[in-house]
C-alpha cells in the first residue's frame, strides 16, 4: 500500500517537477493526452492547465480570437509594422484535404467613404468609415460622381503598394496615412 501511495506521489510530482522548465503552453495540454495511465494523464493535465491559467493570469499568455485577428488585420491593413506579422499573422484559413491549414492573404479591404478632399497638389485624399485615411499617390485624375463616393475598395498591388476604386470606378495608387 505504501509503495502504491508513494509511486502515485512520484507520478503526481513528476510532471510538476519537470514542467518547472517549460513555458506554458497549449502543447504541454495536448501531450497530456497520449498517456495512458489515468492518473499520470490527470496529474498532467492540472498541472498543464494551472500553468496556463497561471500564465495568463499574470499576462505571459492570453488568447485571441479568428475574430481578433482579423480586426487588427482590417485596422491596420496598408501600414508596414514589422512586428505585427509574429502577433497577428497570417490570416488564419481552412484545412487542405491533409488536414494542413491553408494561409490565406488579406488582400483588400472594403469601407464606406466618410470624406473626400483634395491636397494642395490635387491629389484625393480619402477618410473611410473605419478610420483610415489614404491619400493618392499616383497622378491620375479621377473622376468623382457628384463630387464624392459612397464607397471605396482598397487592394494590394505590386511591390507593396495599394490600389483604390471609389464606388467601382478607376483604380489609382494609394498610401496609407492614418
Amino acid at each position: 500500500m505504501r509503495l502504491a501511495l508513494l509511486s502515485t506521489a512520484v507520478l503526481t510530482l513528476l510532471p510538476v517537477a519537470l514542467a518547472q522548465d517549460d513555458p506554458a503552453s497549449t502543447d504541454a495540454v495536448y501531450a497530456c493526452a497520449d498517456l495512458a495511465d489515468d492518473m499520470e494523464r490527470l496529474a498532467c493535465y492540472d498541472t498543464a492547465v494551472g500553468r496556463l491559467k497561471v500564465a495568463e493570469e499574470t499576462g505571459e499568455v492570453t488568447t485571441i480570437s479568428r475574430a481578433e485577428i482579423e480586426e487588427v488585420q482590417r485596422d491596420s491593413f496598408g501600414f508596414s509594422i514589422p512586428s505585427l506579422p509574429r502577433l497577428a499573422m497570417p490570416r488564419f484559413g481552412r484545412g487542405d484535404q491533409d488536414g494542413e491549414v491553408v494561409v490565406e492573404e488579406f488582400n483588400e479591404i472594403s469601407a464606406s467613404v466618410t470624406r473626400i478632399r483634395k491636397d494642395s497638389t490635387g491629389k484625393l485624399i480619402v477618410q473611410l468609415d473605419n478610420g483610415q485615411t489614404w491619400q493618392q499617390s499616383d497622378t491620375r485624375r479621377v473622376y468623382l460622381r457628384n463630387g464624392g463616393a459612397d464607397s471605396a475598395v482598397v487592394k494590394k498591388a505590386a511591390l507593396g503598394s495599394f490600389r483604390m476604386k471609389l464606388d467601382g470606378g478607376t483604380a489609382f495608387r494609394v498610401d496609407r496615412v492614418r
